[in-house]
């Protein structure tokens, strides 16, 4: 019995979100906030501000929504050792974002913290949190972890954040997916969508790494759901990704010199939102 079968249709999250066909998601890195091994000191005030400044640049330069995400915070706690410290700080720099821009904005709370991400996205009026795993399990940077979908969901409810969509990783980057090695890619795919995500996303093996076409057909083809892709997009791969997939997230590429811990660009957000304008108008 396939997933269309058992599962009622859901509502197209990207369409309720975006005004627009395969919408851009840009990312703002925060750096390492309070209570992180690399946080140096720097007064908050200055990595907020740092933050919304990316955030502004990005909006300018056309795309359709930003992700927050402590991405400075490395070596990422697991999900039951983020502190609150994390979510204070994490909340205090999208709040200043959200001022700041009219795009809508989603959180990514590493690793895979998508309680407190759902926390953060309540209390700021964010669209969407990003699940690195959802569904089952696999080894990551920091230990087994599991699948947070059902208490994750439960506490959504809890804290009547039912309009928070879930956009959630298949066969997601920086793991060893042994654990379920005999479930294929479309199968895993039809886990995260029996577990009630919202949005799917194919990415490469690690932050900036290409995502490949097959990867985002292989996610497509187990699910109903919209595929994103994840990782890795540039402008001369828009075509082809584009042509199989329902939309991207972008953060490294935008960024000064392609590194993820500088500021973004402007140049290159203008190169990649024509490259992508070119592909919606070839549609």
């Amino acid at each position: 019995m396939t997933v269309q079968q058992v599962l009622p249709p859901k509502p197209h999250a990207l369409r309720e979100l975006f005004p627009v066909a395969k919408p851009v998601i840009g990312v703002v890195h925060l750096a390492a906030l309070p209570g992180a091994p690399r946080y140096d000191g720097t007064p908050v005030s200055e990595i907020y501000a740092a933050g919304a400044r990316d955030a502004r640049t990005l909006a300018r330069g056309g795309v359709d929504g930003i992700i927050v995400e402590n991405a400075g915070d490395m070596p990422f706690s697991r999900p039951e050792d983020i502190g609150p410290e994390t979510v204070a700080a994490l909340t205090a720099a999208c709040v200043e974002i959200r001022a700041q821009v009219e795009v809508p904005i989603g959180i990514t709370c590493v690793a895979n913290g998508v309680v407190p991400a759902l926390a953060v996205a309540k209390a700021v009026g964010a669209r969407w949190v990003r699940a690195n795993q959802w569904a089952n399990a696999y080894v990551a940077n920091e230990g087994f972890l599991n699948g947070p979908a059902p208490a994750a969901l439960r506490y959504r409810r809890a804290v009547d954040a039912t309009d928070v969509r879930i956009f959630a990783d298949v066969h997601v980057k920086f793991g060893a997916h042994a654990i379920t090695a005999d479930r294929g890619i479309p199968e895993q795919a039809r886990d995260a969508e029996w577990f009630d995500a919202d949005v799917l996303i194919a990415s490469g093996t690690r932050t900036g790494s290409p995502t490949e076409p097959e990867e985002v057909t292989a996610v497509s083809s187990g699910t109903t759901l919209p595929v994103l892709v994840g990782s890795g997009l540039d402008p001369d791969q828009v075509p082809t990704l584009f042509a199989v997939a329902d939309g991207a997230i972008v953060g490294q590429w935008l960024k000064r010199d392609g590194r993820w811990w500088n500021p973004v660009d402007p140049q290159r957000v203008e190169l990649l939102m024509k490259a992508v304008d070119t592909a919606r108008s070839a549609r």
